[in-house]
């Protein structure tokens, strides 16, 4: 499987056959590696509903058909829009086209009255991905290292979501043969040094530190 980092908290998973986008937000991120309208997908997971996660969502989704996945309070607005789309809720599997995704506790507020935010837990490829969208650093992340991760997709950025030392807790708590930060440098109160990152989890943690638009074969 192929990972793609486009900026903060967006992904591209690629499996040969589906893309799989986490979290677009392209259009007013000045660190963004593609534009909404040039991004290819299929399926795309919405964490919550703050303006940098949910983002260009919508747009794409019109675009390109893509099925949007995500917690069940989002059903409004993508049944307003027309959108097809796969809600649940947390600690429940969707099966998909691709293989199947859990949503997973995101300790942080959801942007939408009522909803709650979420990470998924990605089957794919044959590969399992972890992609914790905001969150705080929180004990129960260790449950994820039964799963034998792949990766996990973690944001450092501090402020608004744990900063580099909870992370380098929740990459050794969870796991993963490979860490992917995120969620940093977009805005000045997140600004983070992600080398420095990967130095508090070294050698216990394998950290890739990806610039937008550079990929990681999995």
């Amino acid at each position: 499987m192929k990972l793609t980092f486009l900026g903060h908290a967006c992904f591209d998973l690629f499996d040969g056959v589906y893309h799989v986008l986490t979290d677009p937000y392209l259009t007013g991120n000045a660190l963004a590696a593609a534009r909404a309208d040039e991004v290819t997908a299929d399926f795309i997971l919405v964490s919550h509903c703050h303006g940098d996660h949910l983002g260009d969502t919508l747009d794409i989704a019109r675009r390109t058909g893509a099925t949007v996945v995500g917690v069940a309070e989002l059903r409004g607005m993508l049944t307003e829009a027309g959108l097809k789309n796969c809600l649940g809720n947390i600690g429940g599997w969707g099966p998909m086209p691709f293989g199947r995704v859990k949503l997973l506790q995101a300790i942080h507020g959801s942007g939408l009255p009522g909803a709650l935010a979420c990470g998924f837990l990605i089957e794919m490829g044959g590969k399992k991905v972890y992609f914790a969208g905001d969150t705080a650093f929180y004990g129960d992340m260790a449950l994820l290292a039964e799963e034998k991760l792949d990766a996990a997709l973690l944001p450092i950025g501090d402020f608004y979501t744990m900063g580099p030392c909870d992370a380098a807790r929740a990459a050794r708590a969870v796991g993963a043969k490979i860490t992917v930060p995120m969620h940093y440098d977009t805005f000045p109160p997140i600004r983070q040094d992600p080398q420095a990152f990967k130095a508090l989890c070294e050698p216990d943690s394998r950290v890739a530190v990806l610039r937008p638009g550079e990929s990681l074969e999995l």
